[in-house]
């Protein structure tokens, strides 16, 4: 058996209360950070609704919940993680 070191890597991540003003902090992160324009791009990265948010990641659409973290990885790209 080989043995491998994983190294660490500092990412970036906000965590969503479920607040609309949390809500409108990462969604304004995440718009800032993918140059996200609203006048010119149809689809944007993240979405708020229902109390909950929606984000479209490399894998697809995927849900972020009250105390989620939303993370910013290594490429850029974004993604919820839960907090445990």
């Amino acid at each position: 058996m080989e043995k491998f070191r994983k190294k660490p890597v500092v990412i970036e991540a906000m965590q969503f209360d479920g607040s609309h003003e949390s809500a409108e902090n990462i969604i304004n992160w995440v718009n800032l950070s993918t140059g996200y324009n609203s006048k010119t791009d149809s689809l944007p990265p993240i979405l708020f609704y229902y109390g909950e948010m929606s984000i479209r990641t490399l894998e697809g659409e995927m849900t972020g919940a009250k105390g989620d973290w939303i993370i910013k990885g290594v490429k850029g790209e974004f993604y919820p993680c839960k907090p445990d």
